[in-house]
């Protein structure tokens, strides 16, 4: 029996129809984020697996929805899948491939169910996402999305009882992880008008919009992203207690997500002012080195 099937029984996933369902949800989680779909694979216990693939499965097809095309084509597309996912929790069945999935998760998990409530609730604060003017604004942005968003995987790594400090440390990882993706991204931003980094802080480097449509920016622009992501690696170092704060079943998982965030965090730093033509990754030996550990 392979592994993916053997984990699908553990976590009661018996019914062929719903393997499917299952199934469908891995390979759209291994085309997005093939790095994490290992460290998943290699780092969590079979019963728990399934049910983080769905959970990172529904927070992927969310994204989408918020980000792709015209903000009334958006809007209009959420308004539905918000209505289907609370129908399918309400009734415990769907059309969709997807929520057959986050039902079958949360009947196993019951606290992912509060959690997508959460999220249904502020999700919306991506529609209209156009960029920050202060710090303030980025991190009412983190609370109304990026945070709860998280949560929807983060939720089912948490600990029995008291979680409120587990809680404050994967704020504290969000906000970090955040604020790399939008330095890391800066290049996808840009083409759709609207980038990540508070306007202050770009003020405060001397880098203006203009100089990264031009691809500009010499060394203000690597003032800026130098700053940014010294401000992303503290939050990521302060997350370091989110592996010991996590349920047993979680914590190497955990414990890869921060060191992994950190590589990424150096190799945009390496990238420096050529970020403004791609996004980076870790090199991949020092990425496995620190999946081959924690296995």
């Amino acid at each position: 029996m392979r592994g993916w099937t053997k984990s699908l029984v553990a976590a009661g996933v018996r019914e062929p129809g719903l393997r499917a369902d299952y199934d469908r949800q891995r390979a759209s989680v291994r085309r997005f984020r093939r790095t994490a779909y290992l460290a998943a694979r290699l780092l969590l216990p079979r019963p728990l697996l399934p049910h983080v693939v769905a959970a990172t499965a529904l927070m992927h097809h969310g994204d989408n929805l918020l980000d792709t095309g015209p903000l009334p084509q958006r809007e209009a597309a959420w308004a539905t899948w918000e209505r289907q996912v609370r129908d399918a929790l309400r009734t415990g069945t769907s059309d969709s491939p997807l929520l057959r999935t986050l039902v079958h998760t949360a009947s196993a998990h019951p606290r992912l169910g509060p959690l997508v409530e959460t999220y249904l609730a502020t999700a919306t604060a991506e529609l209209r996402f156009t960029g920050f003017a202060t710090e303030a604004d980025y991190q009412a942005y983190v609370d109304a999305y990026s945070y709860p968003a998280f949560m929807l995987v983060a939720g089912l790594l948490a600990p029995e009882g008291d979680d409120l400090p587990y809680r404050a440390a994967c704020r504290t990882f969000i906000e970090g992880s955040q604020r790399l993706d939008f330095v890391n991204d800066l290049a996808e931003d840009l083409r759709e008008g609207r980038v990540g980094i508070p306007a202050e802080a770009m003020a405060r480097s001397g880098v203006t919009m203009g100089d990264l449509r031009a691809g500009t920016g010499g060394a203000p622009l690597s003032d800026l992203i130098a700053d940014q992501i010294a401000v992303a690696q503290a939050a990521l170092s302060a997350a370091s207690t989110l592996p010991a704060l996590a349920c047993p079943d979680g914590r190497r998982l955990a414990g890869a997500l921060v060191q992994i965030e950190l590589l990424t965090a150096e190799a945009v730093l390496t990238r420096g002012t050529a970020i403004l033509h791609g996004s980076t990754n870790p090199p991949l030996p020092k990425t496995l080195r620190v999946l081959t550990r924690r296995y």
